[in-house]
């Protein structure tokens, strides 16, 4: 996996069932390196911090392979690196292969992998229809929040290097898809209350569906 773009944004406002809300999904190249701070990357705005920044969800990765798929499907949006609110976009990331709680030397900072995306209203409003939550959720390819272990700076072209594997976990792709099917995985309910490297609350939740 490799650093493709670092992106940033500025307070936006957006109107959404009337009122006025700011958000900071609206992320363009940075053309420089990034800090990730341990609550969030330094200078990126984060409007809702009860749903975004913080540790478990410092640093938002999406992958570059995916860029072609939401192109086909909406190809009159304005289209850039951070078009889907990641600070970084980066080459090969397969939610299929990584998972949680995965340690990565990445640049001159020590990152986690902890949860997938869920994405919110703010999504759609960017996108210019709710219907594509649905879409994002039924592609299965949600990119990753990270714990940063080690605060550091992140450029273009820098390689995440693989420091620990984390032992009995689910990859990103089991774990999103246990959080929106109706028959969810036992087995992997069982996993997902152990995971450290998930908050609380998300282990909390799991722990509701063991039968």
């Amino acid at each position: 996996m490799q650093v493709t773009s670092t992106n940033i944004a500025k307070p936006t406002t957006i109107i959404f069932a009337g009122e006025e809300v700011i958000t900071g999904i609206y992320k363009t190249p940075t053309n420089q390196p990034i800090y990730l701070g341990k609550e969030s990357v330094q200078g990126d705005e984060v409007s809702d911090r009860e749903n975004h920044g913080g540790e478990f969800k410092a640093c938002y990765l999406f992958s570059e392979n995916y860029y072609a798929y939401w192109k086909n499907l909406y190809p009159n949006l304005d289209w850039n690196w951070g078009m889907l609110g990641e600070n970084l976009t980066v080459a090969n990331l397969d939610e299929t292969k990584i998972h949680i709680g995965d340690i990565y030397k990445l640049g001159s900072a020590v990152v986690q992998i902890t949860q997938p995306r869920e994405p919110c209203y703010k999504f759609g409003v960017k996108f210019g229809t709710q219907k594509v939550l649905k879409k994002f959720v039924k592609h299965g390819r949600p990119g990753t929040y990270v714990r940063i272990l080690e605060e550091g700076f992140v450029k273009t072209g820098d390689h995440f290097e693989l420091i620990e594997k984390a032992k009995n976990s689910l990859t990103t792709a089991q774990f999103y898809k246990l959080l929106f099917s109706e028959n969810k995985n036992q087995n992997h309910l069982k996993l997902a209350i152990n995971i450290e490297a998930l908050p609380q609350y998300k282990r909390d939740k799991m722990r509701e569906y063991i039968k």
